[in-house]
């Protein structure tokens, strides 16, 4: 693991990175496998799905695709990412996968030593990101094979320690294991400055004729005995790959703050694993309509924990991600769904929840669409707000579960002007990153590149599309300028 240090420069021509990569996560980690010379050709010896995409593929076949126009290949696509390329890489990787089938991938790799573009990965742990910090036996919601990076095959790594056999997802131990091990067998390890953190990052201008611009990352990095060293970087770009994990977003309303309110699903397994929730606790009320609080239900119903469900969407809304979802290959989240929709308050009377539960076939479930939380209390009540009533309920434990956002303390303004609308905070479903839908970069802030959750692809087997989409823009440019590497090291650690 490199270690960073201080740095006193001087003024006119300080050293600098091609890249610097804020975040170590799968986003970070894959970006960093392209900028290593890795190159994705077609494989000859496979034939695409889609006939349109195939022929195009084979204009070019002598070219690796990030050297091609990745807008002609785009074009046409459809899957489940607002950003082209995403899709088109998804695509290549995982031929027609939102149908059920298991296409091999139509890509071969091939490593270019020559064309290595220095870069450093900077991450607050060791390499994975968030996935180091989930824990349980919750299923991951994507196939094993889709959180799968370039060039390392899933099954393979994992075959022979999987704990369930039988199913095609994986836990967070298991992605985490994968990624970690991932920039090992890759060779990667020297690009990555692992347990540092990021306090800064800045444009500066260099003064003499024709310096451009260029960044100035500032942190610090713990080392052993919990020594903070500080760093100084410079770099042309810079990524952001920080995920979307940071900070869980908060309901805004009065008791949020009470200790019995929690905003992660871990805290709930903790208060089962210790006992201090059982079959004769008062309700748990869990807030939210996504995947972590369906996590919550299965996780409390299997205990036998009675649950209230609140959530303020209709149970017909089309962005529920449960629509989303196939049955066959997500089961769980389906019963979920259906209790969510059988289960209503209308069939139980508030009064009765902690002692007579629900409708029999899930005794100690009750969901409230349509519904909002209106306060905590102190005495272990939660007010909860619907269409045309008011209602208390004794709880023993409140998890909101309503998503997360991201933290860009370091950035001006929290990054905020960096959004599709600069007038609102950086969100990943609601205000995403506005970056050029080719290339990544940031619009308003060139040498500034974004990918994963900070612009709106959340799930593994998308984001990989923004690390071929910034890849090929800087190959493409460091060409064009004649600057690419051609000794295949990293001189700046």
């Amino acid at each position: 693991m490199p270690l960073l240090e201080e740095t006193t420069v001087p003024q006119e021509h300080p050293p600098t990175l091609p890249v610097v990569i804020i975040g170590n996560g799968p986003s970070g980690i894959c970006l960093s496998y392209l900028l290593s010379g890795y190159k994705p050709y077609l494989d000859t010896g496979t034939v695409h799905p889609n006939p349109i995409l195939y022929r195009k593929l084979q204009e070019t076949k002598h070219l690796p695709i990030t050297e091609q126009d990745l807008e002609y290949l785009s074009e046409g696509l459809e899957g489940r990412s607002r950003n082209p390329v995403a899709v088109l890489f998804d695509t290549l990787l995982h031929p027609n996968a939102d149908f059920g089938y298991e296409f091999p991938p139509v890509l071969q790799w091939r490593r270019d030593k020559q064309q290595h573009i220095p870069h450093l990965v900077l991450g607050r742990a060791t390499p994975g990101g968030a996935w180091h910090a989930m824990q349980g036996s919750m299923l991951t919601i994507s196939l094993g094979i889709w959180m799968e990076l370039p060039g390392v095959n899933y099954r393979d790594m994992t075959k022979g320690k999987r704990r369930d056999v039988t199913s095609d997802r994986a836990t967070p131990e298991e992605i985490s294991s994968y990624y970690r091990n991932y920039v090992k067998l890759m060779g990667l390890q020297k690009n990555f400055a692992d347990n540092t953190y990021v306090t800064s990052i800045q444009k500066l201008y260099r003064g003499h004729e024709g310096g451009g611009a260029l960044w100035e990352v500032r942190g610090y990095q713990q080392v052993q005995n919990d020594t903070h060293v500080p760093f100084s970087l410079f770099a042309e770009n810079v990524v952001l790959a920080t995920g979307a994990s940071d900070a869980p977003a908060r309901l805004g309303v009065e008791g949020e703050d009470l200790p019995f309110v929690f905003h992660s699903i871990s805290d709930l397994g903790l208060a089962v694993s210790r006992q201090k929730l059982d079959p004769n606790s008062d309700p748990v009320l869990i807030v939210g309509a996504g995947l972590s609080a369906a996590d919550a239900v299965l996780c409390a119903c299997n205990s036998n924990i009675s649950v209230l469900h609140v959530f303020r969407k209709n149970l017909d809304d089309p962005d529920l991600i449960f629509k989303q979802l196939p049955k066959t290959l997500y089961p769980e989240y389906h019963k979920v769904y259906n209790m969510m929709c059988s289960h209503t308050h209308t069939n139980v009377a508030p009064s009765n929840m902690a002692s007579n539960g629900g409708p029999t076939l899930f005794p100690d479930y009750t969901s409230f669409p349509e519904h909002c939380v209106v306060s905590f209390q102190s005495d272990m009540k939660c007010l909860l707000q619907g269409n045309n009533s008011l209602k208390a309920f004794k709880i023993s434990m409140a998890l909101v579960l309503i998503g997360t956002n991201p933290n860009l303390f370091f950035l001006k303004d929290q990054g905020q002007y960096l959004g599709l609308d600069p007038e609102k905070p950086i969100s990943c479903k609601q205000n995403p990153i506005d970056i050029h839908p080719y290339t990544f970069e940031c619009t308003k802030e060139p040498g500034l590149f974004a990918m994963g959750p900070l612009v709106g692809d959340n799930f593994v087997r998308f984001l990989k599309g923004g690390a071929l989409g910034i890849a090929s823009c800087l190959l493409k440019r460091l060409k064009k300028k004649g600057k690419l590497i051609t000794n295949g090291g990293n001189n700046f650690i």
